[in-house]
């Protein structure tokens, strides 16, 4: 029998017995449904850490020179955090040494950043995260403005009191007014806002635009750190190579500038976006094994509901077997069938269940802050684990009712 024509009567026979084709297809369907849902929240979480959170606050292709990690994930020891305060300061006297280091195709910046009071005469006061910057900080995290302008290389320089804010600021403090050029108090020093930052969005329901960006060198510096210490100071290269050779050399050349013995670990921090990542990853992998596993047991379920409904449509239709026998038809004609009506049956259930699981996840995606994102890799192998759980669950009843002798089939009632 052709496969298109062996199809058709697989799907006839779902039309004919609808009740029945829903709690076989049940089992397939509730498992491809939460593979489908579990494994795009995993790689939507997955993707939102590397191109969003982490991608945002340590932008690809370059790392930081800090006292401490700037992300830290897992498990950190009381040991390690003491270690980690016992350490000197990154200062702004450091940068220029380092600067001197570094190839010309390097990008670099540094900042600073904490709470900070912000008020203006159209919204009462808030805290909001203050950051303070130095050199090329806004190209680094490619970051534009929707409005207004970003501060100039001479602002920079010469400590301007200018403000670029982001969108929940102008928002708060300017809900009637154009912000551009009005002014903001920070620290009860006025700043002149000059530009509103392109919206940043929201890590898991936490807003990522409350936030105000001031020159390094005006007086807001004082409010986030003392008199010369800095947070970080960033580097990035046009490559992945360069900036893996480039923060060799900035190891090197920091250990010989702290007098570090060779014996002696590291008293700072070079983080990348793939370091910060690192245990999110491992994290990720057990998620998705999980994602995968739990599923399996709904699969399970599903291929031995098949196996016992097609046990049934064999003994149910032991006469037409032997009257298409003995019209000439061979066992791998009847065998073809069977295996062809089950495997439809699960490709149908899996197909279902990839359509809810992408509603679901979509659904979570909008009542929760969890991220979602649904690859075509896993709607491949969702259809291809439900066609395979056919063909298993159906190679008993196929071949059972392959084997059936035409004569006895006949006489069957």
């Amino acid at each position: 029998m052709p496969l298109i024509e062996a199809i058709r009567l697989a799907l006839s026979q779902i039309r004919a017995q609808k009740l029945k084709s829903f709690f076989t297809l049940l089992g397939v369907t509730i498992g491809v449904m939460f593979l489908i849902a579990i494994v795009s929240i995993v790689n939507g979480m997955g993707r939102f850490m590397e191109e969003d959170l982490v991608g945002k606050i340590i932008p690809r292709n370059s790392f930081e020179v800090r006292r401490r990690p700037n992300i830290v994930m897992g498990d950190i020891d009381n040991a390690t955090w003491r270690e980690w305060a016992a350490r000197p300061s990154v200062r702004e006297s450091d940068v220029g040494p380092i600067v001197a280091e570094l190839p010309a195709t390097a990008s670099w910046s540094y900042y600073s950043e904490d709470n900070a009071t912000v008020e203006s005469r159209y919204a009462r006061p808030r805290q909001v995260s203050l950051t303070v910057i130095e050199g090329e900080w806004f190209a680094q995290k490619n970051m534009g403005v929707t409005e207004g302008r970003l501060p100039s290389a001479q602002e920079l320089a010469l400590g301007s009191n200018v403000v670029v804010i982001g969108q929940d600021l102008k928002e708060h403090f300017f809900p009637t007014v154009d912000p551009v050029g009005r002014e903001l108090k920070i620290g009860s020093i006025p700043y002149q806002v000059i530009g509103v930052a392109e919206e940043q969005g929201s890590a898991f329901g936490i807003s990522m635009d409350k936030f105000a960006v001031v020159p390094y060198k005006t007086p807001a510096s004082r409010l986030v750190n003392p008199n010369g210490v800095i947070d970080g100071l960033v580097i990035k290269l046009p490559d992945e190579q360069q900036m893996a050779a480039t923060m060799e050399d900035v190891r090197v050349f920091m250990r010989s500038h702290r007098g570090l013995r060779p014996s002696q670990k590291d008293n700072f921090s070079l983080q990348t976006s793939d370091s910060a990542l690192e245990f999110w990853r491992k994290i990720q992998g057990f998620l998705v094994l999980a994602g995968i596993a739990l599923p399996a047991i709904g699969l399970m379920v599903g291929a031995i509901v098949i196996m016992n409904i097609m046990l049934v449509a064999v003994a149910e239709r032991t006469r037409e077997i032997g009257v298409r026998k003995a019209l000439g038809a061979k066992r791998r004609d009847i065998l073809s069938q069977f295996l062809v009506e089950s495997t439809t049956l699960a490709v149908v259930g899996a197909s279902l269940g990839v359509a809810i699981g992408f509603g679901l996840a979509k659904l979570i995606a909008a009542v929760s802050p969890l991220p979602t994102s649904v690859e075509l890799w896993s709607v491949i192998v969702a259809v291809g684990v439900g066609g395979g759980v056919g063909i298993i669950s159906g190679v008993y009843p196929a071949s059972r009712a392959a084997r059936l002798d035409p004569v006895a089939a006949l006489r069957q009632e």
